[in-house]
């Protein structure tokens, strides 16, 4: 095994999450999806939406819980001003890291995403 090749999140609206993640973070769609997700074109792990598996119930309790998920963008002070402006809720304000500057916010469904970069 060499580690992670992708990631998906299960999420209530396959169509508004997509448009979340393309419009406020400009992630651009794959070219090709299996049915029930639309995929980015991340590098270097690819990154999906897609319809919950059997059994999976989005409203039972906190979305993504045990779930880490980390987003590098080129400008994170950017990319935070730009979602704060379109009313994104913003979990934890920017500071340095590690990792350079960084912040989280939470998704249309509840998930917390924290980006990182320059």
């Amino acid at each position: 095994m060499s580690g992670p090749s992708f990631v998906a999140l299960q999420v209530r609206d396959v169509a508004a999450a997509a448009a979340f993640y393309e419009e406020r973070l400009g992630l651009r769609r794959a070219p090709a999806a299996p049915p029930g997700a639309v995929v980015f074109a991340t590098e270097p792990i690819s990154f999906a939406v897609r319809e919950p598996l059997p059994g999976v119930d989005l409203d039972a309790g906190p979305a993504g819980l045990g779930v880490a998920l980390w987003l590098k963008a080129d400008d994170a002070d950017k990319t935070h001003d730009d979602l704060v402006a379109a009313g994104v809720v913003i979990v934890r304000p920017p500071s340095d890291s590690p990792f350079g500057r960084m912040f989280a916010f939470r998704d249309l469904d509840g998930y917390v995403v924290t980006v990182h970069g320059g």
